[in-house]
């Protein structure tokens, strides 16, 4: 069996490949279970988060994830996001290869943002907004740098520090890249919003955004969690990666949905009506997109597969 750990994980996943394939599983079949989601209790702090995804392929590869999410790590200097990744025949159940689950979860969440948005966002978008400065927020960046021409990317987060940290990676990476002083100002001029927090409480305003605005959700995996309010869900186009798990913990869509403000019949597509028909997308200039994710086992399977396609290559 092959042991990758985090560098190997990423030098094993470029961008540009990851991204169709992507595009290749969503319009594939995959066998993907509802994934298991299980609090546990952390003393004097907020709870953390057990989850578990399997997939598999007949005759293929089959994979499971465990990735443990613990917001009181930020106090500790780290990271808020644990896990592993185990990818295995699905012929003859042989263990391949462990992958450091974090990282392909990063690079597989930041994959499918991008995946999105070259569907939703518009082709002359420039300018991105990363709203908060964890792991995830560097490789959105890369990501969606992938797809669309940006020239100009902000990062905003509630300790500045924090996005001045990320921001001289993104120099170092060969992005254009500052922090942002004020949120509401950066969201007004961005052409793409990218939102990848742990926040109970909304963002990001609906009266902030412009015509043509793509709003991509990376965090708030929980029912109770919200990245942005009733006004932008109610002026945007709608569309999720998966409608089963967005519609079970996507706070972002659950929670206007309990309120009355929109309906689960306004979600206009998933990723994989996105890969398979050949969705249309954003129609016209003028028209708000949102892209909510809570991530689906099937793109950390494509992720090992192609990791473990490449290094044995």
């Amino acid at each position: 069996m092959r042991i990758f750990d985090a560098a190997q994980t990423a030098a094993a996943l470029e961008w540009k490949p990851l991204i169709d394939a992507l595009r290749e599983q969503f319009a594939s079949e995959c066998v993907m279970p509802l994934r298991h989601h299980h609090s546990f209790e952390i003393p004097d702090e907020p709870d953390g988060t057990l989850l578990l995804m399997p997939a598999w392929q007949v005759g293929g590869y089959l994979g499971v994830k465990q990735v443990c999410v613990v917001p009181g790590n930020s106090g500790r200097g780290l990271p808020a996001i644990y896990g592993i990744y185990i990818l295995s025949s699905a012929r003859t159940g042989e263990a391949l290869a462990l992958f450091d689950g974090a990282e392909l979860t990063a690079r597989r969440t930041a994959a499918a943002s991008a995946l999105a948005a070259d569907f939703l966002a518009r082709p002359n978008a420039t300018r991105l907004l990363i709203v908060g400065a964890g792991r995830l927020s560097l490789n959105l960046a890369l990501a969606h740098a992938a797809v669309r021409n940006i020239t100009d990317i902000r990062i905003w987060a509630r300790r500045r520090e924090q996005a001045v940290d990320v921001c001289r990676a993104g120099v170092a990476a060969g992005l254009n890249m500052m922090p942002a002083e004020d949120l509401r100002d950066a969201a007004e001029h961005a052409d793409i919003i990218s939102c990848c927090t742990l926040s109970q409480k909304p963002l990001i305003k609906g009266n902030w955004l412009k015509n043509g605005t793509h709003l991509d959700l990376v965090g708030a995996f929980k029912p109770t969690m919200r990245e942005t309010d009733d006004i932008a869900v109610k002026r945007a186009s709608l569309f999720v990666d998966t409608r089963d798990g967005a519609l079970a913990e996507g706070g972002d869509i659950v929670q206007p949905i309990r309120a009355g403000v929109i309906a689960a019949a306004d979600i206009r597509a998933d990723l994989f009506d996105l890969c398979r028909a050949g969705y249309p997308g954003n129609r016209t200039s003028n028209e708000i997109t949102l892209f909510k994710s809570v991530g689906a086992a099937l793109e950390d399977l494509a992720a090992a597969k192609l990791a473990y396609e490449t290094a044995t290559d």
